[in-house]
């Protein structure tokens, strides 16, 4: 039997803008994309620290070192310039491997810039 663990984790990433005009997803800078191991298009959720909402949405490639996390589409009616997030993303593996699997988590700082990985 499959497992759906977490994978990959971007901890308390502050959003730097929120695009109500774009047709979806979340903009990420490459740097944090590369070192949470969350690819282009893959699938994340999304979870508020300040007001609890959570979402559903795919990454979209940002400037690298720019500190982007842009939440595009509906979602961005969901959060504000400002708030934290936890971005996170999962994988499925066998039960039995289950117990080993190893999510990549990061924290990052007020600027968004890798600041330790767990």
């Amino acid at each position: 039997m499959l497992l759906k663990v977490l994978r990959a984790k971007i901890h308390r990433a502050t959003i730097t803008e929120a695009s109500v005009d774009y047709i979806g997803s979340i903009t990420l800078d490459r740097d944090l994309m590369d070192a949470a191991g969350i690819g282009e298009h893959e699938h994340v959720l999304v979870a508020d620290l300040g007001n609890g909402q959570r979402f559903e949405t795919y990454v979209m490639e940002g400037p690298r070192g720019s500190g982007t996390v842009c939440v595009n589409g509906a979602a961005a009616n969901l959060v504000a310039v400002g708030d934290l997030v936890i971005i996170m993303a999962f994988g499925y593996v066998e039960e039995a491997e289950a117990p080993k699997a190893e999510p990549r988590i990061i924290l990052v700082d007020e600027a968004n810039r890798v600041v330790r990985r767990l």
